[in-house]
């Protein structure tokens, strides 16, 4: 069995991270097409913000990864697109599992190794996912009022996701609230 370094092993991280965030990005943009159709537009736009925050931790882990010397490799699986609610059942299990699970046992190896630049995405996207797990839960208990058009706002630098601009920085990031992208 090989032992892999722990610089090795945050490379492979990044790369899952990678994978896993496009991956989650191509899914909520499936996930909001089929939310729309259905008449649940506020819903379609929560996934769309959910895509492009998933894209934005996708590019800031593939940074890291370029970093380190290697490229970002993703392998896009097709959806399973079911009902709105059903597709929010699912979107919660995988921003749970990033929070609880995934991201915090990825920092941990990070940190380790001191690899401050890996540290700070995975810190990002997890409290981000945090974020997205709330809002996926909010969204599905009051699936029955979310068919009113409805603007997020995401971060264009760490992808954090709100439903106000009533703050002046980023709570994740510190960027000023003019970084942030409305998506509708």
């Amino acid at each position: 069995m090989t032992t892999l370094t722990a610089s090795t092993l945050t490379l492979e991280n990044l790369q899952a991270a990678f994978n896993g965030e496009s991956n989650a990005s191509a899914r909520y943009a499936e996930f909001a097409k089929r939310a729309e159709t259905e008449g649940y537009r506020a819903v379609a736009s929560l996934f769309r913000a959910g895509s492009k925050a998933e894209e934005f931790h996708a590019r800031n882990h593939a940074e890291v990864i370029r970093q380190m010397g290697a490229e970002p490799k993703a392998v896009i699986e097709a959806t399973n697109v079911k009902s709105t609610a059903e597709n929010l059942e699912a979107a919660i299990k995988g921003e749970e599992y990033e929070r609880d699970v995934m991201y915090p046992t990825f920092i941990e190896n990070a940190k380790k190794n001191k690899e401050s630049a890996a540290i700070r995405t995975f810190t990002f996207a997890m409290k981000t996912e945090a974020e997205h797990a709330r809002l996926y839960t909010e969204a599905r208990k009051n699936l029955a009022n979310m068919r009113a058009a409805k603007t997020w706002y995401v971060c264009k630098v760490c992808g954090y996701t709100v439903e106000a601009l009533n703050f002046l920085k980023c709570l994740v990031c510190g960027h000023s609230k003019s970084d942030y992208l409305p998506i509708n």
